[in-house]
């Protein structure tokens, strides 16, 4: 530690400077960690992280090209597998070592931004999501110059220790290889995210999602500390999640008949179901539009929208194994008429 950093902690403790003390004091605990005091580099770490220095309670910042986003409650269910690697991501964040950078890559509606938002309410911290059209100029070299200008407004963010930066969809930026007019200015747009990347305060949480991995630049993926693969979904993994986003909406609706049974044995039946975003959705959907005198119907409502069909014919619902108790909850009409119809059509 040199006499500058000294002065310049007494300096931004009188000029009022948090964000500045907040920087030179990391720097402080950093030399101590390198030097081998780690007790006194761990007391100033948790010192930084316990006391809110000269920022009031619930202050809020301007901010150019970031928005707030809210941290998220909603059952977020997910893989096994997946579930491990966002845990292991809050322990290494949790022992302050600058693990901080995180890619999450996968299909739309595989539950990356969701998850974020998860882990901005675990780690209790702020999270702002960056807003690409205010970043993105077509003014040749503006776009990297607001990518600068960008990294400055977290360089100065008071409390880097409780905040988590989002590049929700950072292709948009990152790269565009498909546009061959764009291919020199989105070039610039990475060669200046890497720089910045590369200096990016420790104790910044950073977590970029994208749609468009394998066109991702090689040596961005080379920056972030972990990647995260947000596919890894089967057939069992998808009745799951559905089954939890279930229970949550058949609550938020007031809806007592939940048939597990027969909600599974549908979603079993379907050639191939969607990503979580999609089932959320479809779920959300077959219960809004089913009819109120009907507990039932919300299931009619589901086997419909995930087959893409217009009618339910008792032979198709035959065919898929389903009883004949099943049928008649699903159509309406009684186990006889069902028998019946069933019996006449096979003569």
């Amino acid at each position: 530690m040199k006499k500058k950093n000294v002065i310049n902690l007494i300096r931004y403790y009188c000029e009022k400077n948090d964000s500045a003390f907040r920087n030179e004091s990391y720097e402080i605990a950093k030399y101590f960690d390198k030097t081998g005091d780690y007790q006194i580099s761990e007391y100033i770490m948790s010192l930084l992280s316990s006391v809110n220095t000269f920022v009031p309670q619930g202050e809020t910042y301007d901010l150019t090209f970031f928005k707030k986003v809210d941290s998220s409650n909603s059952p977020l269910p997910l893989p096994e597998k997946i579930q491990k690697e966002i845990m292991g991501i809050i322990n290494a964040i949790s022992r302050n070592i600058g693990i901080n950078k995180f890619l999450f890559e996968g299909e739309p509606g595989t539950g990356k931004t969701e998850t974020v938002k998860q882990l901005a309410r675990i780690l209790d911290r702020d999270l702002y999501s960056v807003q690409f059209d205010v970043v993105i100029d077509s003014k040749l070299g503006q776009t990297s110059k607001n990518i600068t200008s960008l990294f400055d407004e977290i360089k100065n963010l008071p409390h880097p220790e409780k905040t988590i930066i989002l590049f929700d969809e950072i292709d948009a930026i990152a790269l565009d290889r498909l546009n061959n007019n764009d291919i020199r200015e989105m070039g610039r747009a990475t060669s200046a995210i890497l720089k910045e990347l590369d200096n990016l305060n420790d104790n910044v949480v950073f977590i970029a999602t994208t749609n468009l991995y394998k066109s991702f630049d090689k040596a961005l993926i080379r920056r972030f500390d972990s990647v995260i693969n947000f596919n890894d979904y089967n057939k069992d993994d998808l009745i799951e999640v559905a089954e939890v986003i279930l229970n949550d909406f058949l609550k938020k609706f007031k809806i007592e008949d939940k048939n597990i049974k027969l909600f599974r044995k549908i979603l079993s039946c379907a050639d191939k179901l969607p990503y979580p975003g999609e089932l959320k959705n479809i779920i959300k959907t077959s219960i809004a539009f089913s009819d109120t005198n009907d507990s039932s119907d919300y299931l009619k409502q589901l086997y419909l929208l995930l087959n893409d069909k217009k009618k339910i014919e008792l032979k198709d619902l035959q065919a898929d194994g389903f009883t004949v108790r099943e049928i008649e909850t699903l159509t309406g009409i009684s186990k006889s008429q069902v028998s019946r119809e069933l019996r006449d059509e096979d003569e």
